[in-house]
């Protein structure tokens, strides 16, 4: 079967007619199956909708429980036929939950890996690799310029700053879903045992993490009103970075703003943030490990969706992989 007849780009996302499903719509349709919880992915609204448990449960803490008409589990691993389409779902090591989608039909796989990471993150099932005969990419970070540092060096600078500067109040902006836990695994991992200061917007969705075995150590709200300010003294505070930008972030004695991001790679981007301590800590593959993994799974053709497609277009096609580039709109790479 031709694979640009199993699937293909339509206003509402990837859509396979065969199976009638659309993969991370970003409106409403009638069935949906979603990669992993984030926003620009999992959208409210759609009748039916497939996902792992992590991401279903993710998706009503955020959305409330009317966020879908119906919701169905897709266990790693487990295989479903949906008219006549076989579709599985494999882990993507991107968030909790968070999964590469398998579709098949008459000897045709196609693999739509969402957003993945290769690098080590115990608050989430790893990435598996799937063999397929087309692999569908994210290139968020698909230029030869990006090469992340490993994330426990970048821990070890947070560290640093925080004996450097034992006055200040570290303000780390992370995104509420992954980045946040990851951080704060991080930190545990190497030795941090004060307790961590979180801003409300993360408290539900690290109280869930911890519901799933993810250990993070003793966590309390950063509430100033009803706390003597100085026990900020030489903490650590995590927050969305749009937090640190009202009054909120300035009632912290002496803030110094940090942001994890992969993002943190570009000066001008963390200057024009504002951010005195960038953490190079990246939830996507940088260019090496993109380029690693198409090798290892050395499909028969590659398309690549949102970020930088058209180098990673070019790369695969001067290896002799056929590629194209997707154009996929309303996926958002800011928050990484």
């Amino acid at each position: 079967m031709r694979a640009d007849a199993l699937l293909y780009p339509a206003p509402e996302g990837l859509y396979c007619p065969d199976g009638g499903f659309y993969i991370d719509p970003v409106r409403p349709v009638e069935r949906a199956l979603v990669t992993h919880g984030h926003s620009d992915h999992a959208r409210p609204g759609h009748v039916n909708v497939l996902a792992t448990g992590q991401t279903l449960d993710i998706m009503r803490l955020r959305y409330g429980e009317g966020f879908c008409a119906s919701e169905q589990i897709a266990g790693f691993g487990e295989e479903l036929l949906i008219n006549g389409v076989r579709v599985s779902f494999h882990p993507a090591g991107h968030v909790l939950g968070s999964a590469q989608i398998a579709i098949e039909k008459n000897g045709t796989r196609i693999v739509v890996s969402g957003d993945y990471k290769r690098r080590p993150d115990p608050t989430c099932t790893p990435y598996v690799p799937v063999a397929c005969d087309v692999f569908i990419t994210e290139a968020t970070f698909g230029l030869p310029v990006f090469h992340h540092p490993d994330p426990i060096d970048e821990t070890g600078k947070l560290l640093a700053s925080l004996r450097q500067f034992p006055e200040r109040t570290h303000l780390v902006g992370a995104y509420a879903l992954g980045k946040a836990q990851r951080v704060i695994r991080l930190l545990r991992d190497a030795g941090y045992a004060e307790p961590i200061y979180i801003h409300g917007a993360m408290e539900k969705l690290c109280d869930y993490y911890v519901g799933q075995g993810i250990d993070l150590g003793e966590l309390q709200p950063a509430t100033i009103e009803s706390r003597d300010r100085s026990a900020f003294k030489g903490a650590v505070v995590i927050g969305p970075s749009s937090a640190f930008a009202d009054r909120w972030a300035r009632r912290f004695n002496e803030p110094l703003p940090a942001f994890a991001s992969g993002w943190m790679m570009v000066r001008q981007r963390a200057k024009q943030l504002g951010v005195e301590l960038p953490l190079v800590i990246s939830d996507h593959c940088d260019w090496p490990e993109l380029t690693e993994t198409i090798r290892e799974l050395h499909p028969a053709e590659v398309w690549v969706t949102h970020g930088r497609e058209e180098a990673l277009v070019r790369w695969c096609q001067l290896q002799g992989i056929k590629a194209k580039p997707l154009h996929l709109v309303g996926y958002e790479d800011e928050a990484d």
